[in-house]
């Protein structure tokens, strides 16, 4: 090659650069994210300092995320969906919203995370799993002489007026899934009518499903529903706050990840999609108080974590309350029937 043509060479490639072609970009990941915010923060700092990988990370509630994928799916944004409850998971993979990947982890998962596989024909899996309860501020509870609440019963009891709160299960997948929990435990126009009386007593409903135990950790609410692990980390962090696990019995949630249809970085996707369902990446969990049931069965489980084999758990249908028709339906119901009402 004459030195003419090498300098050619190096303008068509200086080029290109400037244009973005034919030069390797470094790996990068945009990670949407559901749990709470210590728990993404620490899974993005690991996975970084393992890979390399650059991860852009935004935390929303569940319901939230899913709107943002809805909304992007004709230019999406976002590379992973990792935590957050499994029904709008398994919503977004029924509206092609996800895609499947067949990740070599699937063998060392339990039984019920690899069901949330093989009902979304592989396009998201279990992580970990939390069931639905509530808390109260024992210090509140005391000051007005109150009965501790045992069971969703108590909580529309009239001494609660103003004392009960949740999130709005539009934006929160931990509200969503008492919704649904109510339907199956008590058919639906009873659940709707527990709702009612329910509403009589709640003083806010905050986007996120976890933000209502932290209020009662800080003593702006005497009672917060919420998955028990949300309100084991405000008990381990010393606010006080009792958690429990309703005498009727109460759903629970499968903490899902899907990867995004579309994604700008199909291969670091896959990369973060073993990774996350590693025991020891699982295990890491407990650093960040957050005390779900991970979903490998070698992982290490907080002592604090909730004990399922003590909890009166329904058979909860993640398929029927996870689809698309279901879902639209009973958040439509709940906006013309619960939400609309006067506080």
């Amino acid at each position: 090659m004459s030195y003419r043509q090498h300098c050619k060479t190096l303008l068509a490639g200086a080029a290109l650069a400037t244009l973005g072609w034919g030069v390797a970009e470094a790996d990068e990941l945009t990670l949407y994210c559901s749990p709470q915010e210590e728990w993404c923060q620490l899974m993005v700092t690991t996975f970084t300092a393992e890979t390399g990988i650059d991860v852009a990370m935004t935390r929303k509630s569940s319901g939230e995320t899913y709107a943002q994928i809805a909304a992007e799916a004709s230019n999406p944004k976002g590379d992973v969906w990792w935590g957050g409850t499994g029904d709008p998971h398994l919503q977004a993979a029924e509206e092609g919203l996800t895609e499947a990947y067949d990740t070599p982890m699937l063998p060392e998962l339990h039984d019920w995370a690899v069901n949330q596989y093989e009902a979304a024909d592989g396009k998201t899996v279990g992580i970990y799993a939390g069931a639905l309860g509530f808390g109260y501020n024992t210090e509140l509870l005391a000051e007005k002489g109150l009965e501790p609440p045992a069971c969703w019963a108590d909580l529309i009891k009239p001494e609660y007026a103003g004392e009960v709160q949740m999130a709005n299960p539009n934006s929160s997948g931990t509200a969503y899934t008492a919704l649904a929990t109510f339907v199956q435990m008590m058919g639906e126009d009873e659940a709707f009518e527990f709702l009612k009386k329910l509403h009589a007593n709640i003083n806010q409903y905050t986007k996120s499903g976890s933000a209502p135990i932290k209020a009662a950790g800080l003593g702006e609410t005497m009672v917060g529903i919420v998955f028990q692990h949300d309100a084991v980390t405000q008990k381990v962090a010393g606010f006080p706050i009792e958690v429990v696990s309703p005498c009727e019995g109460t759903g629970y949630e499968i903490g899902s990840m899907s990867i995004i249809k579309g994604g700008p970085n199909p291969e670091s996707a896959r990369k973060f999609y073993d990774f996350a369902l590693r025991a020891d990446v699982q295990t890491l969990a407990r650093d960040a108080q957050a005390y779900q049931v991970p979903s490998n069965r070698n992982a290490e489980a907080p002592p604090e974590s909730p004990d399922f084999s003590t909890i009166k758990l329904i058979d909860y249908d993640f398929v029927t309350y996870g689809s698309s028709d279901t879902r639209t339906r009973l958040l439509a119901r709940w906006d013309a029937e619960v939400g609309s009402l006067p506080n």
